[in-house]
C-alpha cells in the first residue's frame, strides 16, 4: 500500500461512519434506511466512474500527442 492514500483512506472512512451516524440519528426504518445509502452509494460510485474514466480519456489524449 501506498503511504500517500494512507490518509485519504483513514478520512473516507471518518467521513462513511459520520454519514452512517447521522443517517441513524434520524431515526428511520430499516427498508428506507437501506434504500438511502444505495442512493448514496451510487451518487458517488457514479461520480468515481466519471472522473477515473476523465483521467484515463486524459491520460490516453496527451499519449497520442
Amino acid at each position: 500500500m501506498n503511504p500517500d492514500l494512507l490518509l485519504p483512506i483513514i478520512t473516507s472512512l471518518g467521513w462513511l461512519i459520520l454519514a452512517g451516524v447521522g443517517l441513524r440519528s434520524r431515526q428511520l426504518g430499516l427498508g428506507q434506511m437501506v434504500k438511502m445509502a444505495l442512493a448514496w452509494i451510487l451518487i458517488f460510485g457514479g461520480l468515481f466512474l466519471v472522473v477515473e474514466w476523465f483521467m484515463v480519456a486524459r491520460g490516453t489524449a496527451s499519449g497520442l500527442m
